[in-house]
């Protein structure tokens, strides 16, 4: 019986399955500094609000323009929230190209790390319209309540004195 790795042939295929095994390791990382560089850029339905993320889908860049003064702090917390999920949201597919482009016979990598990514940076909940309260309408036909009247000042009884029977009730700044 002869040893099945002693022959040529099995030299040459050892020497083809190494060559593989670098040429693989080279997508990888070429895969890997392509992933790197990803990044995705939104800007919100209004134009207000554009926030960039970076792979691991952390803010690089946030920019807000000067009609957000018009908005409640919530309106605008609420609008970079919303655009910054988008933007996440958007990341397994560009991660999906990129990777596709760099190891794409390894489809079960591919697909179980933009899985990890769908699960990490979900598609945002669809926009409710806002409540007309927080659109600065008003309702010129209704009619406002004013703030109750404040009481008047606690006054002295006439003819009190200036001094409690236990004793207090005279100024500080009088000498007694």
């Amino acid at each position: 019986m002869t040893d099945p790795l002693s022959g040529g042939d099995a030299a040459a295929r050892v020497d083809q399955m190494v060559a593989q095994a670098k040429q693989k390791a080279q997508r990888y990382q070429a895969m890997q500094a392509a992933v790197g560089q990803v990044s995705v850029t939104e800007t919100g339905k209004d134009g207000l609000v554009t926030v960039t993320v970076d792979s691991a889908g952390n803010v690089t860049d946030l920019r807000i323009t000067d009609q957000v003064r018009e908005l409640s702090g919530a309106q605008v917390a609420a609008a970079v929230l919303t655009t910054l999920r988008r933007a996440q949201s958007r990341l397994p597919d560009r991660l999906g190209e990129v990777m596709a482009e760099t190891i794409g016979d390894d489809r079960q990598t591919v697909d179980t790390i933009v899985g990890n990514y769908r699960a990490k940076f979900p598609e945002p909940e669809p926009e409710e319209p806002e409540p007309a309260e927080s659109q600065h309408v008003r309702n010129l036909g209704a009619i406002e309540e004013e703030p109750a009247p404040k009481p008047p000042p606690a006054r002295r009884p006439p003819g009190g004195s200036d001094e409690d029977e236990d004793g207090f009730g005279h100024s500080f700044m009088t000498r007694g």
